[in-house]
């Protein structure tokens, strides 16, 4: 089915729940490296989205209610957003489509209150997922 093609400049949206973890989320910008362009802006193609990566977000969890910080990055792609006919370069272009999958990396745990100190988090990563957002309009690929 077709579907509006990404360019340089849309965006990663995450949404805000990571397993137990909620995450400040911020939108990461995708950033295209196809041949192709459209309104003078170059196609995202496959690979470009390991390229979105959103540092610095706080998050926390029912227990560890100190804020720690992480990274926000797109673990994989749902099968309508990845093109099966349309290419740019010899690789398929990225497409609107559904929910990707994302991670979350903690780099900072959050902490659960306690007394003499508070207790880190262990979990290392989550997963969540997102949409994109794009400026495109006009031409669909399939």
């Amino acid at each position: 089915m077709a579907d509006f093609i990404l360019i340089t400049g849309d965006k990663a949206n995450f949404n805000p729940t990571f397993g137990i973890a909620t995450v400040n989320v911020r939108p990461g910008d995708l950033i295209g490296t196809g041949k192709s362009k459209i309104n003078q802006k170059l196609v995202c193609v496959d690979g470009d989205e390991k390229n979105v990566i959103v540092p610095g977000c706080l998050y926390k969890t029912a227990q560890h209610t100190i804020p720690g910080v992480g990274m926000i990055f797109i673990e994989s792609l749902a099968g309508n957003q990845k093109a099966k006919k349309t290419k740019s370069g010899g690789k398929p272009v990225l497409l609107k489509g559904a929910l990707f999958n994302a991670k979350f990396k903690v780099l900072a745990p959050a902490q659960q209150p306690s007394t003499p100190n508070p207790i880190p988090d262990t979990t290392l990563e989550y997963l969540g997922n997102g949409t994109f957002m794009t400026t495109n309009m006009k031409v669909k690929g399939t």
